[in-house]
């Protein structure tokens, strides 16, 4: 049997692969001398090209080398081509190694056809190289994906009903994304909220109207209405709205007249603390301890609390909270020879009157003392309105004197009474009026507090009791005993704010809190 010629099998390939590629194969393989041979033609021409393109894979790489290490497998003299170089020499190589080997090949292979095998398996290692360092490039482009991920989950994550931002970031750069984290919070924090697009059409009446209407509503209704949204929450805590309430309600800053005498403290807040009071609400503390017994009397300026102790007079400074004091005294004011019975606080001034029956006056911010003598027995009051200072005293005499430096201990006026002088108090108002009220308890009142509206306070002479009233009603809202039976004492004296009410006994300071009960 007569086997076909190898030309024969050379060009079963052409029919069946691409047109370029199985040409170089087959021709490369088995070109004739006339074609130049195997290094000749076109299949001699196609590996100069391909290598061409690999030397310039090559250099653009630059790892080369190392890719033909990675991926030389079966490539060099040995003439076995890994499957990263058969699918890196194309179908013109597979055709070819179906062809079979060509006359010189029976012999072991020719010359030619070891270099064409070496270029072949360099054209194949370079093809691994490549897939190897796509491979590299890949996961290097993983890691820095998934390095970039966790710093992006880093900075910092939401704590806490405020939405407050935490960042682990250290040093220069976490401080100041933390500080650009914040102030944006902040910023959208004061941002004012805008009016709700949909909902019923009383709520896109203009704000003035809107106000009108509000002002009709109870506190309850207020309340209920400030829950629906932000923008709601924001309408409804203006104080127009809460003012009426105010008037209306203990304690709450508002004289009878009407005037405010709290305008730095939002009504709405007001109104809600003046719950408490009417519901007698409030958690007790003592500021101040003294070893022995005192009959003290304070005053309340600002956040500064101005209290007797013997012949001095302390001044103390509150803590933000309004409920504790700091221990050391902004100033002491001495000039009585025996205990300091009252003192006032007027015009920079403070006028306190002494058991020795002197009038001292100070000033509040310099070292300007002076004192004269007023009476014949102790003065048991004092107050000053106006420029004008009135005392009384266990003579049975009140006195007016004048406040101006030049007629400083000059006596204007003598009033003679048929007993000793308690208490005296000039009217706010300059009316020529006196009103009287009778003790409607067992025990002597020491002192009596109001705020110019409905509140009344008092103190009594046994067990320290304090008594909230309602000038609209006959009977007392609460009593606090701020003593037990074996330490009992008078309230020598109270005084309070919105927020606190601060009683002196005879060892101690107390204060009940009514704004944190």
């Amino acid at each position: 049997m007569v086997s076909p010629p190898p030309a024969a099998e050379a060009r079963a390939p052409l029919r069946v692969g691409p047109a370029q590629r199985p040409l170089m194969g087959s021709q490369g393989r088995h070109g004739s001398p006339r074609d130049g041979g195997p290094g000749e033609g076109e299949g001699g021409e196609a590996r100069k090209l391909q290598e061409g393109r690999v030397v310039r894979g090559k250099r653009k790489k630059g790892k080369g080398k190392a890719g033909a290490r990675q991926g030389g497998r079966g490539s060099g003299e040995e003439g076995k081509s890994g499957p990263a170089a058969k699918e890196a020499a194309g179908p013109g190589v597979e055709a070819g190694e179906k062809a079979g080997p060509g006359p010189e090949g029976a012999a072991g292979g020719s010359v030619e056809e070891r270099a064409r095998r070496t270029v072949e398996g360099d054209e194949g290692s370079a093809g691994a190289g490549k897939e190897a360092k796509g491979r590299d490039d890949g996961k290097e482009e993983e890691r820095r994906v998934t390095a970039g991920r966790q710093e992006d989950a880093r900075p910092g994550r939401t704590q806490g009903r405020g939405g407050q931002a935490w960042s682990r970031n250290t040093g220069a750069g976490g401080a100041a994304m933390a500080a650009a984290a914040e102030e944006e919070a902040a910023a959208a924090a004061r941002e004012p909220p805008s009016r709700p697009a949909s909902g019923p059409a009383l709520w896109r009446l203009p704000e003035e109207l809107l106000l009108l209407i509000c002002s009709y509503l109870d506190m309850r209704a207020l309340g209920r209405l400030a829950q629906v949204c932000r923008w709601l929450r924001r309408f409804t805590s203006c104080d127009l709205l809460w003012r009426r309430i105010a008037r209306a309600s203990l304690n709450s800053g508002f004289t009878r007249l009407g005037t405010d005498l709290m305008a730095s403290v939002p009504v709405k807040e007001r109104v809600k603390v003046s719950q408490n009071w009417r519901l007698g609400r409030c958690r007790e503390g003592i500021l101040l301890k003294w070893k022995c017994s005192q009959m003290p009397w304070m005053q309340l300026e600002g956040d500064s609390l101005y209290v007797s102790q013997a012949n001095f007079i302390l001044a103390y400074q509150f803590r933000p909270d309004g409920a504790s004091l700091n221990r050391r005294p902004l100033g002491v004011f001495a000039g009585h020879d025996e205990d300091v019975c009252h003192f006032v606080l007027a015009n920079s001034h403070i006028i306190s009157a002494g058991g020795d029956g002197k009038i001292g006056v100070h000033k509040i911010h310099s070292t300007f003392t002076a004192k004269y003598s007023a009476h014949e027995q102790e003065v048991n009051c004092v107050d000053c309105k106006g420029g004008i200072i009135v005392s009384g005293s266990r003579d049975r005499t009140a006195k007016v004197w004048s406040l101006a430096s030049g007629r400083l201990g000059q006596c204007l006026h003598t009033i003679q009474t048929e007993d000793r002088v308690w208490s005296i108090a000039v009217s706010p108002l300059l009316r020529k009026c006196i009103m009287e009220w009778e003790e409607p308890h067992d025990s002597t009142l020491y002192c009596l507090q109001t705020d110019g509206n409905h509140l009344l306070a008092t103190g009594s002479s046994y067990y320290g009791v304090v008594r909230l009233w309602d000038r609209r009603q006959r009977a007392c809202l609460h009593a606090f005993p701020l003593t037990s039976a074996p330490l009992s004492s008078p309230v020598y004296c109270l005084r309070f704010t919105t927020k606190h009410l601060y009683a002196a006994l005879s060892y101690n300071l107390h204060v009940l809190d009514f704004q944190n009960p």
